[in-house]
């Protein structure tokens, strides 16, 4: 299988001086349970760092006053939920009309597990229509019930242990680059989503153009950082890029994040709050290169 390898950027857009939060876009974000409210929250606020004009995170009912003290700027919306303070099944018909009124969404942050997560997540991968980015258990929710009959403008950022259970199979190791650039691209254009697998060369593929990322250091690999490139990722979508644009740029701008944060900090004090405190200075490298 080829695939074009794509080395340039795509650009940040300039603001409007007329331009308001609708021009920017509105994602929702769908995560959140008890004891991880905060990682749909590091998602939300990189959303906000990247661009997009609102975030709305749709967090289970007994987590809504957890997941917004975190960050003023976003807003929460309750969501039906289990005994356990994850999302209920119920919660399907509310989350896909939250949907409806968002430019992107994303997904998975602090989800947690359980059988209806299970049916939940392949149920609104279905039915939603705008683009969505699909990240921790949700992926895991994903790999039980299969990737058939999912709408398009899906991206898909996997660690590489969820990426060997959604391929059933362990990925071709790190130093094998083509080789796991070609399974990458095979399950990408198999299941007609951009892929984002992560990893030190992080590889951003839609089954026809690959791109491998060059930012990043060691001190990114802490808990919440994945959240992190969610948002931007969405964010990006949010703003009018296409899938694959999104996931490059995306990628790129977390990389840097933290490449500043180890900088500041050290890589071993690289944490995802300061990952995300560092968002404006590779926005700011962007707009110089």
């Amino acid at each position: 299988m080829r695939t074009d390898r794509i080395e340039h950027l795509p650009r940040l857009p300039q603001r409007e001086r007329t331009g308001h939060k609708g021009t920017y876009g509105t994602v929702l974000g769908i995560g959140g349970s008890r004891g991880m409210a905060g990682a749909a929250a590091l998602a939300g606020k990189a959303a906000l760092l990247t661009g997009c004009g609102l975030v709305r995170l749709a967090v289970p009912d007994p987590v809504l006053e957890t997941a917004a003290g975190f960050y003023p700027e976003l807003t929460t919306l309750p969501c039906p939920a289990g005994k356990k303070g994850r999302f209920a099944l119920s919660a399907l018909e509310v989350l896909l009309e939250y949907a409806e009124q968002a430019t992107a969404v994303f997904l998975g942050p602090g989800l947690g597990r359980s059988a209806g997560l299970d049916i939940l997540v392949p149920s609104f991968l279905r039915q939603n229509v705008k683009p969505l980015v699909v990240d921790a258990d949700a992926l895991n929710a994903v790999a039980v019930f299969g990737t058939e009959q999912m709408m398009k403008n899906i991206i898909f950022t996997p660690h590489p242990g969820e990426f060997a259970r959604l391929i059933g199979s362990a990925p071709p190791p790190e130093e094998q680059l083509d080789e796991r650039i070609a399974a990458a691209a095979e399950f990408a254009q198999r299941c007609r989503i951009t892929l984002v697998l992560k990893g030190h060369r992080t590889i951003i593929t839609d089954g026809k153009q690959t791109a491998v990322n060059s930012t990043g250091n060691p001190g990114m690999a802490t808990g919440g950082s994945g959240d992190v490139l969610t948002g931007i990722i969405t964010s990006l979508l949010a703003q009018g890029f296409t899938a694959f644009e999104a996931a490059q740029l995306g990628v790129f701008l977390h990389g840097a994040a933290g490449d500043a944060a180890a900088e500041r900090y050290t890589e071993p004090c690289v944490t995802a709050a300061v990952i995300l405190e560092c968002i404006p200075a590779a926005v700011r490298q962007l707009t110089n290169i």
